[in-house]
């Protein structure tokens, strides 16, 4: 289990998940979303190299966008 904190909130995974295909479970579109992944901005065209997975420490990604998510 991949444990995050997404937005404030702990969120589990059960494998490693790319960011897009994250964002694409939430509904969110990518092009309207500014993403913290371990304290780095990333930008939009590194969302690919992205992915949510075990390691030390914890993933950590803060996003930005509308909607309750």
């Amino acid at each position: 289990m991949i444990s995050l904190r997404i937005n404030g909130k702990t969120v589990e995974l059960e494998k490693p998940t790319p960011l897009l295909d994250y964002l694409e479970k939430l509904g969110v579109n990518a092009r309207s979303v500014a993403v913290e992944h371990n304290g780095e901005i990333v930008p939009r065209n590194s969302f690919t190299r992205v992915t949510f997975q075990d390691g030390p420490g914890r993933d950590r990604a803060h996003g930005r966008w509308r909607g309750d998510v």
